[in-house]
């Protein structure tokens, strides 16, 4: 893959790029449904209640970045809308288990292959930045906690500008952050719409993370199955 042009800052999505989130949140939710008993409560399993979950939570967050729900009523209502939906009465729910999760989730170590590789071999030619929508709170106890902060030298979160990805804005905002031109800059991500469609719209070149090789419905200016990939060009 040839590349197109020299780049000075690269800026990375966090989740589902390198951070794993859904491996993550698969152990996380493993470990509520044995600790707050939840076989007892309702006859579901915990494959199901992993699934529920992925499933309401993922509406929420279309919802959030819409501007259509609040961060809290997103963390409030996660779980009561999966467990009801599972059968269990809402009086059932049981009382912390939303924040049990913000607190242990983000502690969770899971990223994708090659990850400290690749960004070891970045850091020594391009300054590497994040770019994400999820919250400012639980993303820097993540990078902390996956030996990730030390390659980063701006974090821009949504709630930095109070809009979130594919908003151009944020884009905007974190090309002022660190000081450099959009076209200097390439944005590496899994989402078509936030990162790709994003970047596309403020002028920044894209990288597509497409581990599961989807077909993409956009054209990125590169796309990647593998982190690793990244080093052929970059």
């Amino acid at each position: 893959m040839k590349k197109l042009k020299t780049y000075r800052h690269l800026f990375f999505d966090l989740d589902h790029t390198l951070w794993d989130f859904e491996k993550n949140s698969e152990e996380t939710l493993y470990h509520l449904y044995d600790h707050f008993n939840l076989a007892q409560l309702g006859s579901f399993s915990r494959d199901s209640f992993y699934k529920k979950y992925s499933f309401v939570n993922q509406r929420l967050w279309d919802l959030y970045h819409k501007g259509k729900i609040t961060q809290q009523q997103l963390r409030e209502n996660r779980f009561v809308k999966c467990l009801t939906g599972l059968g269990m009465s809402a009086n059932d729910v049981p009382a912390g288990i939303s924040k049990a999760f913000t607190d242990i989730c983000p502690t969770k170590t899971a990223v994708f292959p090659f990850t400290h590789e690749v960004l070891g071999y970045l850091k020594e030619k391009y300054v590497l930045h994040i770019i994400t929508n999820g919250f400012k709170d639980v993303q820097y106890i993540k990078l902390k906690s996956a030996n990730l902060d030390s390659y980063f030298s701006e974090v821009i979160t949504s709630e930095c500008i109070n809009c979130t990805k594919p908003d151009k804005r944020i884009f905007q905002h974190a090309l002022q952050r660190a000081g450099v031109t959009a076209q200097e800059s390439l944005m590496i991500g899994d989402s078509l719409e936030a990162d790709v469609l994003g970047a596309m719209n403020a002028g920044i070149d894209q990288v597509f993370f497409n581990p599961e090789k989807k077909r993409p419905r956009l054209k990125p200016t590169y796309e990647v199955h593998c982190l690793s990939e990244l080093k052929t060009f970059l």
